[in-house]
């Protein structure tokens, strides 16, 4: 342990949670948030899942929104570490009402029919709440003129800028916000209603005061507990030091992957290593030949800054499980995850990107092509750890991400295809095709890469190569689709490019 940590470790930790100080200094390591939740009282969080599909544990944490602020932020509570939040603030459900006065959300979900056996409401309600709060909510009014063009009686009529498949209201609420949140019995048209009926935020509502003030800042600390230890470094070179005396140690950044683990196969680590709030991770920087992405900035804050810049991106965000999960999940957790189905690695693979990985002995720039190296295997050594992701830019001007699951939204890839590449004089140039789902791991369809590069554009040349496609990787059949499905979707894909994509 640093002298900082040990320091650290002295101080009594808590989470302030509905505007109380909830003493956390006795949990262990893997205590989830949930679980310390219901078992302090406040049992509106509920555990429908314990794998951040149903949404019913959502709550709302503070967090930096760039701009000297705090943005509220929906997230699964079943998939974070209690210890995680230490120094920071929660809202459940519970916390929103204003004494006996309802929050407006409260209100509108119970005008409006939207709860029946209640066991999702409060998961709702916390979701709705934060883009309630969202502070580039825009009404369609304020967008194109429109007053009504997200609601359901104008659904034909929504302009492409004001609506996403029809899913903007006209107080400007993206219904994507509820993505995560599953319901079973009251059925979504009232819960919709609910979420397009909330006007604007009054100006002496205490939680809008709140997002003007900073964020609070989380300070480093050791929690140690016989049932495993828990730390939140001071520094990236504090995290190195931990991480090389205990190389079974987890590294932590928004736990969707963590959380899993631990309710499905009840893994415990001597030691989680917290990053996500480390500086030198959270990084985002355009140098003269790359943008660099820190390894620990959410999904959703990488989304938020990129604003679009980069388009291949863009098509993954909306497509990348929910947005509770995207407001936690990173591109350094599901890289080093090494899952073969993981929709972050094919779109990286189309990018060229490479990873920066550091350890005490310093950093090395390793091609994302040549990361993996088995099923859930990679160079990776057990002292190092992703630091950040490099993109080459500029980016190719032509590319799709295609995404294959038995749901349009929320879903795990059957197969993933992500294709990039220049067109110059009509000849295809700089190809590059990342594909998950067809292999042990993510992988580089470089035969079919091969079958494009410096070809006509032409039906011709991407039939050829929509057959050369179609045998890449080893599929398998499984309880998601067969190898031969799998393949002849791979194979599509291609094809679909080349319908989809015009030089």
């Amino acid at each position: 342990m640093t002298d900082t940590a040990a320091k650290a470790s002295t101080r009594k930790l808590t989470v302030r949670v509905n505007e109380q100080d909830l003493d956390v200094s006795g949990v262990a390591g893997h205590t989830t948030t949930l679980n310390f939740l219901r078992d302090s009282g406040l049992t509106g969080v509920k555990e429908g899942c314990a794998e951040g599909e149903c949404g019913a544990c959502a709550v709302l944490v503070s967090r930096p929104d760039g701009n000297g602020g705090t943005q509220w932020t929906s997230v699964n509570s079943c998939l974070i570490p209690v210890a995680a939040l230490s120094d920071q603030e929660v809202y459940t459900s519970e916390g929103l009402a204003d004494g006996d006065k309802l929050h407006p959300v409260q209100h509108e979900m119970a005008m409006r029919g939207g709860s029946q056996c209640g066991y999702c409401t409060p998961g709702f309600v916390a979701s709705m709440a934060a883009e309630y709060y969202r502070p580039q909510r825009r009404s369609c009014a304020d967008i194109c003129g429109s007053q009504s063009c997200g609601s359901p009686e104008n659904l034909e009529n929504s302009p492409a800028q004001c609506a996403t498949d029809h899913e903007l209201g006209a107080n400007g609420f993206d219904l994507h916000a509820l993505s995560g949140n599953l319901c079973r019995c009251t059925g979504y048209r009232p819960i919709r209603d609910a979420a397009y009926a909330l006007g604007e935020v009054p100006t002496d509502d205490r939680m809008a005061k709140r997002r003007g003030q900073p964020a609070p800042t989380a300070a480093p600390f050791q929690l140690q507990h016989a049932e495993g230890d828990f730390v939140r470094p001071a520094s990236l070179s504090d995290a190195l030091d931990h991480l090389a005396g205990e190389p079974e140690a987890v590294l932590l950044a928004g736990g969707t992957d963590w959380g899993v683990e631990l309710a499905i196969k009840h893994s415990t680590a001597p030691l989680t290593i917290a990053l996500d709030q480390l500086d030198e991770l959270r990084t985002l920087t355009q140098a003269d030949d790359y943008l660099e992405i820190g390894a620990s900035l959410t999904l959703s804050e990488i989304e938020h800054r990129l604003e679009g810049d980069i388009p291949l991106l863009a098509e993954l965000f909306p497509q990348f499980a929910s947005r509770l999960i995207r407001n936690g999940a990173t591109f350094g957790g599901n890289i080093a995850t090494g899952s073969p189905i993981g929709d972050g690695a094919p779109v990286l693979l189309a990018l060229d990107a490479s990873l920066v990985l550091a350890s005490q002995g310093g950093e090395r720039v390793v091609p994302l092509s040549e990361y993996f190296t088995g099923y859930r295997a990679s160079v990776r050594e057990a002292d190092e750890l992703i630091r950040a992701i490099r993109i080459p830019t500029p980016v190719a001007p032509h590319a799709r991400f295609y995404k294959i699951a038995k749901r349009r939204f929320d879903d795990i890839s059957s197969v993933a295809v992500a294709i990039s590449m220049q067109v110059s004089d009509g000849q295809i140039r700089d190809v590059r095709i990342g594909v998950g789902g067809v292999a042990a791991t993510p992988i580089r369809a470089t035969d079919a890469e091969s079958a494009l590069e410096g070809k006509e554009w032409s039906h011709e040349t991407f039939a050829a190569a929509a057959q050369v496609m179609s045998e890449v990787g080893t599929p398998l059949d499984d309880h998601r689709a067969s190898a031969a499905y799998r393949s002849a979707t791979a194979a599509q894909s291609i094809l679909r490019f080349f319908a989809e994509v015009t030089p």
